[in-house]
């Protein structure tokens, strides 16, 4: 048997080391066309940071040590220009030789990833204009700030862009970030970015949201950034980290199936329309877990997953990929934001029905020292409760609980499971009631009838024939409050019923949602019969409406029945 893999990263590295694995005999060839091969891109942002101080430590694997220890053929420099699938043969070009050659193969594996998206803008070819996929990018991008640039421009709010803005402000860089849409991390919903572009605000990156570059023009070997709005900048140098697309022109010239997303189209076995050649990683199209959709997801998870079944039906092993539901997480200086499953803007653009509900429960035991608030939400069915999506946004154990919901939504488990799951604690971890227990809890109640939510969204148009009530202390309401409430904090309310009208909605809000629960069940058993609260709190409402209280910063953790107590807490009353 004789294995040619096209690529030699994550997924062609996995296949490669899990082939060798399950044969002994079999010859295995990995082709890769750039320098490098088996590297941690994902970690490239954090070099140039200073992070991660050592370059060697990103290059997992080198040629040698693949021969060494797994007996794979590794040639680096050589570049793929044609497969013929008749002949089982490719034309391979060496770049250190400068010559071509032909190489037959019994198995072929397709794993070259993506390439950077580079769009067709005017001076976009300026050569102070870097991308970061690999090693050369990354070397090419120190180089220029070791050389004493001050200042950089990031095109594009996502993993990458985030990522890199952060290891130029680490580097004690001017650094402007240029993002189309009108938010950081497009995948996120846009509320719960706005805490992500507050906090990279307090950190000094100047932000342009809801607008692009349309043109790069050379000034004296800088770089002047003409946006759309009508704004020029300038800068040492720029990157741009506006997307990826799949590197299938070789599938294409060979005639493989490609997909609507211009990925290759895969079976589960990760076979192509051809069944002697496969693929894998950034370059083919998969299942969404929650949507069903045909989607590209370039993660690296997913990748080296998928390498390793492509391994595993190479030898005959009955070895399928299910779906990819985008589990993804990013750190934002002292921030993390997480997501798994589908969005509240995926689902709408489905017209699939949901359910959502917002807490800010602490990552840790709030009276344990080093915690924060979180922001959750939680998008669910309606009907089953099963859960479609999670976003998090926080300062500590947003990773821990994205795991916890992502093998939620694989499991295809409900909210009412997530009352009853069973998690580590202890309180420099956790909580007796986790995050994501609460998450269930509330979820729970909402759909059992037991509370009524009214979202930040409807303010102010809902509002107007009834009655806005905030049942925080008479100082946080001082400090701040939403326009046009009126003010009967949770302790008093029992004795003020005869201030409220039964026969008007009352829509209630705290800081957190915790006392508006409170407040809604004593309303409740008192026979108001129109009341709901703004779920999430304020914190919440805040992510829709900002206000000076929006600092970028951690807020205090929340503590059941002891919330008016913390309004003696300068940062409980500057801080929302």
């Amino acid at each position: 048997m004789k294995i040619v893999i096209i690529g030699g990263v994550a997924a062609g590295a996995s296949t490669a080391a899990r082939a060798r694995r399950l044969n002994e005999d079999a010859e295995i060839i990995v082709l890769e066309k750039d320098k490098f091969i088996s590297f941690a891109n994902c970690g490239l942002p954090y070099h140039i940071g200073g992070e991660i101080k050592n370059r060697d430590a990103l290059l997992l694997q080198t040629p040698k040590s693949l021969k060494a220890t797994l007996n794979i053929d590794v040639r680096t420099g050589h570049e793929v220009t044609n497969i013929d699938k008749h002949s089982k043969q490719i034309t391979v070009y060496d770049q250190q030789q400068e010559k071509t050659y032909v190489e037959s193969y019994d198995k072929l594996v397709l794993s070259q990833g993506a390439d950077a998206l580079r769009p067709p803008i005017p001076g976009i070819n300026h050569p102070k204009i870097f991308v970061l996929r690999n090693i050369p990018d990354m070397d090419a991008i120190i180089l220029q700030i070791d050389q004493g640039a001050g200042k950089a421009i990031v095109i594009g709010g996502g993993f990458i862009g985030i990522e890199v803005a952060e290891a130029f402000r680490h580097r004690n860089m001017d650094v402007e970030l240029v993002e189309l849409q009108n938010q950081l991390m497009p995948p996120l919903d846009i509320e719960m970015a706005c805490d992500l572009r507050y906090h990279m605000e307090s950190k000094n990156v100047q932000l342009h949201l809801g607008c692009a570059a349309k043109e790069f023009i050379d000034a004296s070997g800088k770089v002047n950034v003409i946006l759309d709005n009508g704004q020029s900048l300038q800068a040492d140098f720029v990157v741009l980290a506006i997307g990826v697309r799949p590197a299938s022109k070789l599938a294409i010239d060979a005639e493989l199936a490609i997909g609507d997303r211009g990925g290759i189209k895969v079976t589960g076995k990760m076979q192509t329309s051809d069944p002697d050649i496969y693929a894998a990683g950034d370059m083919v199209e998969v299942i969404d877990t929650v949507t069903g959709e045909t989607t590209q997801t370039p993660l690296a998870g997913p990748a080296n997953r998928q390498g390793r079944i492509v391994a595993d039906n190479i030898f005959g092993r009955s070895s399928h990929y299910q779906s990819t539901q985008g589990t993804a997480v990013v750190k934002v200086f002292d921030m993390t934001a997480g997501s798994t499953g589908a969005s509240e803007k995926t689902l709408r653009r489905l017209n699939r029905p949901y359910q959502k509900v917002y807490l800010h429960p602490s990552g840790h035991a709030g009276y344990y020292p080093g915690t924060a608030p979180m922001h959750i939400k939680l998008l669910f069915e309606p009907k089953t409760g099963i859960v479609l999506g999670v976003q998090i946004v926080g300062y500590d154990g947003v990773d821990k609980r994205i795991d916890v919901f992502a093998t939620v939504i694989r499991a295809k488990m409900t909210v009412f499971d997530l009352e009853h799951l069973e998690l580590a604690y202890a309180p420099p971890y956790g909580s007796a009631k986790d995050p994501a227990n609460m998450a269930g809890f509330i979820a729970s109640n909402f759909l059992r009838g037991d509370v009524k939510f009214w979202y930040a969204e409807d303010f102010p148009n809902k509002m107007t024939k009834g009655i806005l009530l905030d049942v925080r202390s008479h100082k946080e309401f001082e400090k701040w409050s939403i326009s046009g409430a009126i003010n009967i904090p949770l302790g008093k309310l029992r004795s003020s019923l005869n201030e409220l009208q039964q026969d008007k909605p009352i829509y209630i809000y705290c800081r957190v949602g915790f006392r508006s629960y409170l407040a809604y069940r004593i309303l409740l058993q008192k026979r108001f019969n129109n009341i709901s609260i703004l779920a999430g709190g304020s914190k919440t409402f805040n992510c829709f409406y900002c206000n000076d209280l929006a600092t970028g910063k951690p807020g205090v953790p929340f503590v059941s029945h002891a919330e008016e107590k913390l309004d003696k807490t300068p940062s409980v009353l500057n801080n929302i």
